[in-house]
């Protein structure tokens, strides 16, 4: 099957925008707790990067959103900011980050699921085998660092990790349709606007406590400050900007499946930093990620099927 440029670009978008939540982790690693708390830096990101993106609306076409549309930003900017960043949080305080990542791998059989479910597109048995070849690879990946970390899991955390999974899967979806009327900078626009109202009544607290940003640090620490750049801009920004670019083009299951992408990355860079060891094993769990990921990208979406069935319907009709 030939890919067309339009879902090329889709998958080019996605895969940058998983590069940089991957480079996202040990940067935010560093920054937390020694520069900033969790819960000031969920609500920083969303309130700059929501003022980013009506600025940009300045510069390009205006888009007017009806009503409904806007009804549904809300619940996506619900499900994909506010509620999918907060529970992330308070999980992973009382979790450890081997099951955050391991529960985070259910997110693209949530979409599959989900967009049967909400878009009626087909589970086809390459597309289900695509998942579960990206789940044994990112999970192979993830439980190979689990010697990393002494912290042990908790019921609680992992639930609300859970529900982290299950609020970004749900966004995944929803937002499809959305992304086919309006640009990345209109959506973006409002679910930020939206995710700042929500989440302000929670966290508003740590904005206002003195000790929330750089308290440990007697001085200017410019490597602190380059590090809560790149989350802002290049982890925050710029990802969201790509995500419904992407969305656009390819499918819900798909751009989910990038999910895998970022164990593969974050295991690598651990490797180039001196931190792990480059193994055969490694090599063959990115492979099964990749694999996983174009079985996805070549399984039929329910337009492909009444595209054929179209098409078969007509060269019948041409015969009788």
């Amino acid at each position: 099957m030939i890919m067309s440029n339009e879902k090329l670009k889709g998958h080019a978008f996605i895969f940058v925008g998983s590069l940089l939540f991957a480079v996202n982790l040990p940067i935010s690693k560093y920054l937390l707790p020694l520069y900033v708390t969790p819960e000031f830096l969920t609500l920083f990101r969303v309130v700059v990067v929501g003022v980013m993106f009506w600025i940009a609306s300045l510069f390009v076409r205006r888009e007017k959103v009806s009503l409904k549309d806007l009804g549904m930003l809300f619940l996506c900017s619900l499900c994909g900011i506010a509620l999918n960043q907060l529970l992330f949080i308070r999980g992973l305080n009382i979790t450890s980050p081997v099951d955050a990542s391991v529960i985070s791998t259910v997110v693209p059989v949530f979409v599959m699921l989900l967009a049967a479910f909400i878009l009626r597109e087909p589970i086809t048995r390459q597309k289900a085998f695509g998942v579960l070849l990206g789940i044994v690879g990112a999970l192979s990946l993830i439980l190979r660092s689990a010697h990393a970390t002494e912290l042990a899991g908790s019921l609680d955390g992992n639930l609300l990790i859970i529900f982290s999974s299950l609020c970004y899967a749900l966004y995944l979806v929803m937002s499809k349709p959305l992304t086919l009327r309006y640009s990345s900078v209109t959506i973006m626009k409002w679910m930020f606007l939206f995710a700042t109202l929500l989440l302000l009544p929670f966290l508003h607290i740590h904005i206002l406590d003195p000790g929330a940003i750089f308290s440990r640090q007697p001085t200017i620490d410019y490597k602190g400050i380059a590090a809560l750049s790149y989350v802002i801009l290049g982890a925050t920004f710029l990802p969201y900007l790509l995500i419904p670019m992407a969305m656009r083009r390819i499918l819900p299951t798909t751009v989910s499946m990038y999910n895998y992408v970022q164990p593969v990355v974050a295991s690598f860079i651990a490797v180039w930093a001196g931190q792990d060891r480059f193994s055969i094993a490694k090599l063959l769990s990115a492979a099964l990620v990749f694999v996983g990921v174009w079985l996805v990208t070549q399984s039929k979406s329910r337009a492909d099927m009444e595209r054929e069935a179209s098409s078969h319907v007509a060269q019948k009709s041409r015969r009788d």
